[in-house]
């Protein structure tokens, strides 16, 4: 296991007093690896869980060649370039069971969606295209080309060949493709536990009266609705008076018992709390200004306990510093963490509606709305109030405008980049 000292002197440039928002992701791809615990899940209890090894599909799917048309089949042949067709009926097919019989040179069989096609037919024109009457249909000309409306044996999966690879988040989707291969279970790996707390003798719990210079803790129940989403255990450990005892028993507890820790608060220049020395005391801890817009300060490394190690993430105190941090940083980590191979957020483009303000040497991340325009390209506005600990722009926004690190002033219409919520918070 490398340690901080290491990893740093690995990534040329690398400054902690200026760390690009790149550099922060480079440095986290060094230090955190995917759990390697493996488990067997159920198909309902697969949803969100990451797939631990390749899925060899054991047969093919479909496992015949059928029809995707309620309609008659036959082979394309008998089809002539602007010459109506005029078949014989000789039966029907139902999905979920061969038909027997054969089809000879004139005829055709009417045959239902799903069922399997005699091999003398490749071709089904949809009831809707053709005349029939009695034991007779007409197909007129140029309604259907040849292999029209016939599903392949193995189109959808070949026996023998991945159907999901390793690293994947089980989607919806996904499940109906295990439960297609006749699959009651699924090796995934095990869920990571992430123990939260905030920190600070500021910061009031639920239920507490409100006093002078105290606020409620808002950014324990947003990073718990965040690692929610994502799936992992949480392990909600309240808030943590500033006090040397308590901090080290909550850290010490969170390093036992989760693979990951969030602290909220403590970790900026000059606080006058113990948060930084005792993350310090008890692990390899690198803390950092970023150059980026909100989130300056931040705190990452291990906590070690009983030759157990945590991965570290010190946020910021100020709501939104804490989500956009989160976003950003903390999620494609853990993300990383829970074996998941695709863990950068997608960008969007859109147009911004207004001229934004950004100098150049830090990402700045803008609370925005996204919209449809009159021309039908997506457009983008900001919620206004920029300012860290301003929660509401958060409700309000449903992206982030990502404005790189060497990006300097956006005039009204120029590309911006989005990172849309939709699904993560």
């Amino acid at each position: 296991m490398k340690t901080i000292e290491q990893i740093a002197a690995e990534l040329q440039g690398y400054d902690p007093q200026a760390l690009s928002a790149e550099r922060v992701n480079q440095f986290l791809a060094h230090l955190v690896d995917a759990v390697t615990a493996t488990e067997t899940v159920g198909v309902f209890e697969a949803l969100g869980r990451v797939l631990a090894q390749d899925l060899i599909s054991p047969i093919s799917v479909p496992p015949h060649d059928n029809s995707a048309m309620d309609g008659f089949g036959f082979h394309s042949s008998q089809l002539q370039p602007g010459q109506p067709l005029s078949l014989r009926v000789v039966g029907t097919a139902f999905a979920g069971k061969a038909w027997q019989g054969t089809v000879a040179a004139g005829e055709c069989l009417k045959i239902m969606t799903g069922a399997i096609m005699p091999p003398e037919l490749d071709t089904v024109v949809p009831l809707e295209f053709v005349k029939a009457q009695d034991d007779r249909v007409d197909v007129p000309p140029g309604v259907v080309s040849a292999g029209d409306n016939r599903r392949l044996l193995g189109e959808d999966l070949m026996a023998g060949q991945p159907a999901l690879r390793r690293g994947q988040t089980l989607g919806p989707a996904a499940l109906g493709l295990i439960a297609s291969l006749g699959l009651p279970g699924v090796a995934v790996y095990r869920r990571v536990k992430v123990a939260y707390f905030s920190t600070g003798d500021e910061i009031l719990s639920l239920g507490e009266p409100l006093r002078e210079g105290a606020v409620y803790d808002s950014n324990r129940y947003t990073v718990f609705g965040l690692l929610t989403r994502m799936g992992v255990e949480v392990i909600d450990m309240g808030v943590i008076k500033d006090e040397p005892a308590a901090l080290e028993a909550a850290f010490r507890q969170a390093a036992r018992e989760a693979d990951a820790i969030i602290t909220s608060g403590g970790v900026s220049m000059g606080e006058a709390d113990h948060t930084k020395a005792m993350m310090k005391q008890l692990g390899d801890v690198a803390f950092w200004r970023i150059a980026m817009r909100p989130g300056r300060p931040m705190a990452v490394g291990r906590i070690t306990e009983n030759s157990k190690s945590a991965i570290l993430f010190g946020l910021p105190g100020n709501p939104v510093a804490v989500m956009v941090t989160f976003l950003a940083f903390v999620r494609p980590a853990l993300q990383r963490l829970m074996g998941c191979q695709a863990c950068e957020p997608v960008l969007l483009k859109a147009h911004s509606a207004e001229a934004l303000r950004k100098k150049p040497g830090r990402t700045e991340y803008q609370r925005g709305v996204v919209s449809r325009g009159a021309d039908g390209s997506l457009q983008v506005c900001t919620t206004g109030n920029q300012g860290s600990g301003v929660l509401r722009s958060m409700v309000e926004a449903n992206g982030l405008i990502v404005l790189h690190h060497a990006q300097g002033n956006v005039a009204a219409g120029d590309e911006v980049d989005v990172m849309m919520f939709d699904g993560v918070i």
